[in-house]
């Protein structure tokens, strides 16, 4: 089977279609395409050289089954090509492996993860110098180089481990410091301290463990931390911090009496939170609450960027603070490209990956996070009064999303059929608009709208709604598997 890269990275099921020569191949073209790319190192032969001068690039992973091996196995065939790896000592979130690629300098960084998928499968995503994902120009010639050398029967170069460490052109890091010493920046860890706040955070046995703990208590807040050994098979659950894989969260929010509990995925560039009463708060509240915050709390400016699976509230609060609005297809490299050339205040996307302005123009859980706990303590209220006078300023949102898992299908056949089918009410709604941007959007009358997309990353169908009543989401969601002739 080809090995492609998706909406982010390169996702497989281990010992399948994800093993150790795979991996190997995918590092060998990762490693042809730094040093053929202009600013990143030198083609032709393996430089003699010494190892500072030589181009850079960091290697992390996460807590999956083989992660750290595979770490290993990429990080060789780099340093067999020439190249100087930095690699993380141990399991770390993929903003931390971001930063610490503009942090150091480095040419490129490699993340082993397969983030929020199933336990049965890994992953890599491949960093830019900027500290976010590689674009989409990039990755497609790492791609062909891929292809190529697979045709051509080229074996990837590879030093041994044990031998790279002895000549230095392996070095082992601890990514912790440096991250969080930039995340202290970006966070008014002090007004967290003096709150009061009883944190419960989840890292869904995922690599952000750890990581909020330690800012928080440093911080001085009553922080408990649960599902944060390691656990490869992640409990049995998904380590998506979507509300039906997070009741153990809920259970340690009531039962210790939380102020609120955050819980990050698998590699902890996505959000996720209940309030004290253990309801889940989505992420479209989380970016629509931090947005709020950043513009006339911290009297900020710049531009909103969000995916096409993310909720209007963004689009009324952008409106009122006089902030141009871009939508974009799912993937945050999409947003990552907009950060890249433009002035950009907040981007994020529905699944809980979202960004600042001053940090990485990457997903980050753990910023997200603690910038959530800083709006607590500014507002100095529970976390659902302050959701719920959001909602009675701009109007009362709601959103709901199905996974549905479908025998193979072609997405632009898809598209063009439920295009050319439009109907003219979808459960009642006039259909205002269509946007094909990823997917089929429904542009619905009242803000409300439906989205129908396969997934990038699995053989799933997914349908999302936003309504103003929570009957209407489930109708909406149901229609949607109907257009999509997938009903349940």
């Amino acid at each position: 089977m080809p090995i492609h890269f998706g909406t982010d990275g390169w996702r497989a099921v281990i010992s399948d279609e994800f093993t150790f020569e795979n991996v190997r191949h995918v590092a060998q073209a990762i490693a042809d395409f730094v040093k053929e790319s202009p600013g990143r190192g030198s083609t032709g032969p393996t430089p003699v050289a010494p190892l500072d001068s030589l181009p850079s690039v960091v290697v992390g992973f996460d807590t999956r089954f083989l992660s750290d091996r595979y770490a290993i196995a990429v990080a060789e065939v780099l340093a067999g090509n020439g190249l100087r790896v930095i690699l993380s000592r141990s399991d770390c979130p993929t903003p931390a492996l971001s930063y610490a690629v503009r942090h150091l300098g480095a040419a490129a960084g490699v993340m082993i993860t397969a983030s929020h998928n199933p336990p049965r499968y890994n992953g890599l995503k491949v960093k830019a110098p900027y500290g976010g994902a590689a674009s989409v120009e990039e990755t497609k010639r790492i791609e062909a180089r891929l292809h190529a050398n697979l045709a051509r029967g080229q074996a990837p170069q590879v030093m041994p481990y044990e031998e790279a460490l002895a000549a230095g052109a392996i070095e082992q890091l601890n990514l912790l410091p440096v991250y969080l010493d930039h995340v202290r920046g970006l966070v008014d860890l002090k007004a967290l301290g003096q709150a009061d706040l009883r944190v419960a955070v989840d890292p869904m046995y995922g690599a952000g463990r750890g990581y909020l703990r330690s800012i928080l208590a440093a911080a001085g807040c009553d922080v408990l931390e649960i599902r944060g050994e390691l656990n490869p098979g992640f409990g049995g659950i998904y380590p998506e911090p979507i509300e039906r894989n997070l009741a153990a969260l809920v259970a340690a929010v009531r039962d210790n009496r939380c102020s609120v509990g955050l819980a990050t995925d698998g590699d902890a560039d996505r959000i996720g939170a209940v309030d004290a009463a253990g309801r889940f708060v989505d992420p479209h509240c989380i970016f629509a609450l931090a947005l709020r915050h950043l513009a006339e709390q911290r009297g900020l400016r710049g531009a909103v960027v969000k995916t096409v699976s993310t909720t209007r509230m963004v689009d009324l609060l952008a409106a009122r603070y006089g902030l141009e609005v871009y939508e974009t297809p799912v993937g945050f490299n999409h947003i990552c490209d907009l950060m890249l050339s433009n002035d950009v205040l907040i981007g994020g996307e529905e699944s809980g990956g979202i960004t600042v302005k001053g940090h990485i123009p990457e997903g980050d859980g753990i910023l997200m996070g603690l910038l959530l706990l800083e709006i607590m303590a500014t507002y100095d209220q529970p976390l659902h009064v302050i959701i719920s006078e959001l909602m009675d300023d701009i109007g009362h949102f709601c959103y709901g999303r199905n996974d549905l898992e479908t025998r193979p299908f072609s997405k632009q056949e898809l598209v063009k059929r439920l295009t050319a089918e439009t109907p003219s009410r979808v459960c009642g709604l006039m259909v205002e608009g269509v946007n094909t941007s990823d997917g089929v959007k429904y542009l619905l009358e009242g803000e409300n709208w439906l989205l129908i997309r396969p997934s990038g990353t699995e053989p799933v169908l997914r349908i999302y709604a936003e309504a103003r009543s929570r009957e209407m989401v489930k109708q909406l969601l149901e229609a949607g598997a109907k257009l999509a002739g997938v009903e349940e």
